[in-house]
């Protein structure tokens, strides 16, 4: 019988920029693009959960070049990419859940707003 694997870990917003700034992880939006015109964080590549889980256009380039990093993931209430790192984790990826956007903006970390276009940026 299969076992499933262990949650990933749920790190924090700080511990991931460190990483991405030590060149050993990457910081991962898994929000619809919908929502990210209320800013994403710096860093962030803007990979959705939709193409995670669909076709996988957008991920397939990403993880085949990031596959030795630490995917750190966030999205708007950690639920989200809560399930894409369990996802990742079950394929091999080393991932971690940094939660919600919101703690992101909470802990004072540099945030990018986005041209989406006709969407008024905030």
């Amino acid at each position: 019988m299969p076992t499933t694997p262990p949650a990933p870990a749920l790190e924090s917003a700080a511990a991931a920029l460190a990483a991405v700034q030590a060149g050993t992880g990457v910081i991962v939006d898994v929000r619809e693009p919908d929502e990210w015109a209320e800013g994403v964080a710096q860093p962030a590549e803007l990979l959705p959960l939709t193409d995670l889980r669909g076709a996988r256009d957008q991920w397939g380039p990403f993880l085949a070049h990031d596959r030795a990093k630490r995917l750190f993931l966030y999205c708007r209430s950690g639920n989200r990419s809560g399930m894409a790192a369990a996802l990742l984790a079950a394929e091999g990826f080393d991932t971690a859940n940094i939660g919600a956007f919101s703690g992101w903006v909470a802990s004072g970390l540099a945030v990018r707003h986005l041209d989406l276009g006709t969407r008024p940026i905030a």
